[in-house]
């Protein structure tokens, strides 16, 4: 697969990645990750102190399947939805058919109310394995500017 066509995957990968998200298609969400994954949302302060830890984490597909079904069945929230704006996409680097990639994003929160604030910035961190399509995230790192996080923290970023 030559360069362009990597990086027009991976552009199309992370508009469909948000697009799920803002459209609320959360149950497609987990079909954007490869069966074995990692998905972390995390400070910058822990990230650059190199802790795997945060304040969402799930080792695999199977995770997010649940955390889906926990948001829609369990999880009791007040209704609001997300507008992702993202960019620069940036590829890093390509090797063993996984492409690393770096891009900027702000989530905008509207509640059912229309009131809308801007509830998160930061950057994504992505390892995105490219030797074949559909591309798939094989590990998404949620690194958010701000240490201070909403009540909770439902819906996927």
């Amino acid at each position: 697969m030559d360069d362009l066509a990597v990086r027009l995957g991976v552009h199309e990968l992370l508009a469909a990645y948000v697009d799920c998200i803002d459209d609320d298609r959360l149950e497609e969400w987990p079909d954007f990750f490869a069966e074995s994954c990692r998905y972390l949302i995390t400070s910058r302060a822990d990230h650059a102190s190199g802790l795997r830890h945060g304040v969402v984490y799930a080792a695999s597909r199977g995770m997010l399947v649940d955390r889906v079904l926990a948001l829609r069945k369990a999880n009791i929230y007040e209704p609001h939805r997300y507008r992702h704006v993202v960019g620069p996409i940036r590829i890093r680097s390509i090797a063993d058919e996984v492409a690393s990639v770096q891009s900027n994003f702000l989530a905008v929160r509207i509640m059912h109310n229309g009131e809308m604030t801007l509830f998160a910035a930061g950057r994504y961190l992505d390892r995105i394995a490219v030797g074949s399509e559909p591309f798939r995230f094989v590990e998404r790192i949620v690194v958010l500017d701000s240490h201070k996080i909403d009540t909770l923290l439902v819906i996927p970023l």
